[in-house]
Order: C-alpha cells, then sequence, then structure tokens
C-alpha cells in the first residue's frame, strides 16, 4: 500500500513578501478630500426637502439656531410638520384671513404656540426664523409668509440658499 504525500506548492524558501500600498494610499487620499468638503463647522444643519430647489448665493455666513420653515410649490412646514397646503403657487383660500389675504392662519397659530411653549430655546426667543423657500416660487406668496411670521413675533427671517452655484 503506499502512502500518499502531502501537496506541498513550489515555494521560494526565504523569498520576502511585499505589500504594494499605493493603492491603499490613494483611497485614503479620496476619502480624506471627501472628508474635508463635506465636513461642517456649523452649528445648524439644514437638509433641503425633496422636490425644492433654493436659489444660489454668494453669501458665506453660517446659518444660526431657528425654525426651520420650508415653502415648496406644494406646502408649506415647519420643520417636517405640514402647516399649509400650496397649489399653483398660491396659498387655499381656506388658510388665509378673510379680511387680510396675506395673513396665513395655520402659520400664525403654529408660530404663536411655539412662541409660548419654547420660550427658553435661543432661535424662538429672538424670533428667528430659517425659510427654505423653493426658487420659482412668486415673491407674493414668499411675502405672505413673512407677513404672518412678523405678526407672530419672529421678525428676524433668514433665507437658506446654496453657496456658490
Amino acid at each position: 500500500m503506499s502512502r500518499r504525500r502531502r501537496y506541498e506548492p513550489n515555494l521560494k524558501k526565504n523569498s520576502t513578501f511585499a505589500l504594494n500600498i499605493t493603492s491603499m494610499t490613494d483611497m485614503f487620499t479620496i476619502l480624506l478630500v471627501f472628508l474635508l468638503q463635506t465636513y461642517s463647522t456649523s452649528d445648524v444643519q439644514i437638509i433641503p426637502e425633496n422636490g425644492l430647489r433654493l436659489p444660489s448665493s454668494a453669501s458665506q455666513s453660517n446659518p444660526t439656531e431657528a425654525i426651520k420653515l420650508s415653502l415648496s410649490g406644494t406646502a408649506l412646514k415647519i420643520d417636517q410638520t405640514k402647516i399649509a397646503d400650496v397649489k399653483d403657487a398660491e396659498f387655499l383660500p381656506q388658510d388665509l384671513e378673510e379680511k387680510d389675504t396675506n395673513f396665513i392662519k395655520p402659520l400664525f397659530e403654529e408660530l404663536d404656540k411655539l412662541a409660548k411653549n419654547s420660550q427658553d430655546k435661543a432661535g424662538v426667543k429672538e424670533g428667528r426664523i430659517l425659510l427654505q423657500a423653493d426658487k420659482e416660487l412668486p415673491y407674493a406668496t414668499l411675502r405672505k409668509v413673512m407677513y404672518t411670521a412678523s405678526m407672530a413675533g419672529f421678525p428676524q427671517l433668514k433665507l437658506v440658499t446654496l453657496v456658490g452655484e
């Protein structure tokens, strides 16, 4: 009976193993550049709503903590909560005051509730709002939001824009 021999590959004894790190260095360089470009030193994180096209600006100022409003072609929202509907770049008639068509009742009620319940937050206390508005909306629609916000005690309104596009 013959005895089986264990297979041993033909390896050169005393050979050195060399690791090529060029591709790994390239990968880490790309990761470093990506992280540096996406790193933000701002305290406020603003995530644009889906389908919302923000206007561009050359402004370099960082946003401060405030109430976040978003106005798209279909809805007005505070953070993620829908406040009023928008159709054809106009607010629905039931959301507007009868005597003053620039006054948006649901927005005023919600901002008034926030002002009464959150007096200790810095943005609410100072009456600041960050408004994300679609660049295709007419100024008349934006003016209604600004007018109602100032009536509710939020006169400091800043528009959120994209930088450098």
